[in-house]
């Protein structure tokens, strides 16, 4: 593992090497040890396939070069210890696994929930003192709290399991812990781009057997990342919201979820579809639909090196979660910085495209753009919604790993 394959070509040792020296300084200053061993866990960037993972659609995801780095010492007592930068410490013993609602939306819930799930597979886990620091932007669409789970997972995979976990097995794991532990019903989509690492196209008609195929991004292009503001929080009723409403359109025809459910099937019942369900629903399902033929085609322009039909379908897919989906902003709010981003994003790229990014209703934007686009783009971006919020983005290789510092430093 190169240190460009965890933080892109313009990564140096020399600031590498500073991060790691502060954090182990900051581990010594917890514990009155020095760490033994060290982890890094990624955001992710949703490069298409926006809200359907939870109803066994297909996405393109892909490991971004932000991480949350931890220094990590076991421990004997079966006490999980965590001091993160900007949370709350907090530590529990890895007996103690009865969920607490009190605990939602909060670090200890999804280390709690990681622990419960691994050790409901019959596998044996112990505790650990880590400290870590993050580069992801919280609460902005890049996976924070998923980044966070496989950082406990892969920790208590490499510690006490001789890294016996698969990265499917470390994704369902992670999502059980955000759905049932942290009180966010998301689909597996963050947990599996984290996880994965690289680029791939998944598809998630089973979801405990996802099909994943690796992809090759587009060479001469950046990924740009801009955090508009606002918190994620406050809006989980927003993001329930869209996958109860698909899946009432679902269970119109006797279904759980919308992938069961053929297209043909639920254009014809439309006119009886309106009385049972709201407008909106039936939008949300038309997007579940031509999201999935969208994903279909981003990555078939992508093997076949079509870098125009790959920036379509992505475009395609910002104007259909503006239209159909309708989570570029919060309803009935005129906060809308979202919306604003992608309106000027239209205006400043020539060559490229631009979409919500995540959960929406507030938080980033996503694009992709010519090399020679990317520093003018940020710099206009960065006028408005801050220099600290605009972020270009690699794909990162790894998944969630256990680092060797004598090759990275």
């Amino acid at each position: 593992m190169q240190l460009q394959d965890l933080y892109g070509k313009s990564a140096t040792k020399a600031s590498f090497a500073a991060r790691v020296k502060a954090l182990s300084a900051q581990f010594e200053k917890e514990t009155g040890e020095k760490p033994e061993e060290w982890y890094s866990s990624s955001g992710r960037a949703e490069i298409i396939g926006n809200h359907t993972d939870h109803n066994h659609g297909k996405v393109i995801v892909a490991a971004i070069s932000c991480d949350i780095l931890a220094a990590v010492k076991r421990r004997d007592d079966g006490v999980i210890c965590v001091h993160s930068a900007g949370f709350p410490s907090f530590r529990f013993n890895v007996n103690d696994l009865e969920a607490d609602p009190k605990e939602y939306g909060k670090s200890i819930a999804l280390a709690r929930g990681v622990v419960k799930a691994i050790r409901d597979r019959g596998l044996q886990v112990g505790g650990f003192t880590a400290c870590s620091e993050s580069t992801v932007f919280r609460g902005a669409g890049v996976s924070s709290s998923a980044a966070f789970e496989l950082l406990v997972c892969e920790i208590l995979n490499q510690m006490y399991l001789g890294g016996a976990l698969g990265k499917v097995d470390k994704a369902i794991i992670s999502q059980y812990a955000e759905n049932v532990y942290f009180g966010k019903p998301c689909g597996l989509l963050d947990q599996s781009g984290i996880s994965l690492g690289g680029i791939n196209e998944i598809d998630f008609a089973d979801p405990s057997a996802p099909v994943i195929e690796s992809l090759t991004p587009p060479e001469g292009y950046t990924l740009v990342i801009t955090n508009t503001g606002g918190s994620h929080a406050a809006l989980t009723g927003h993001y329930a919201a869209i996958r109860e409403e698909m899946h009432a359109v679902a269970g119109y025809f006797g279904k759980k979820f919308l992938r069961e459910v053929p297209y043909d099937e639920f254009f014809a019942a439309i006119p009886a579809l309106r009385k049972k369900v709201s407008e909106r629903a039936v939008l949300r399902a038309f997007h579940f639909y031509e999201e999935n033929d969208r994903v279909d085609a981003a990555a078939a322009a992508l093997k076949s090196g079509n870098v125009k039909g790959f920036l379509d379908a992505v475009g395609k897919s910002g104007k259909s979660s503006l239209e159909c989906l309708q989570n570029c902003f919060v309803p009935g709010s005129d906060v809308q910085p979202v919306a604003l981003a992608i309106h000027m994003s239209e205006r400043l790229i020539k060559d490229g495209a631009a979409r919500i990014h995540g959960g929406g209703f507030a938080g980033t934007v996503l694009a992709y753009l010519s090399d020679g686009e990317a520093e003018n783009y940020a710099a206009q971006m960065r006028k408005v919604f801050g220099r600290e919020n605009v972020f270009l983005a690699n794909v990162r290789i790894p998944g969630a790993a256990k680092l060797n510092l004598d090759e990275l430093i």
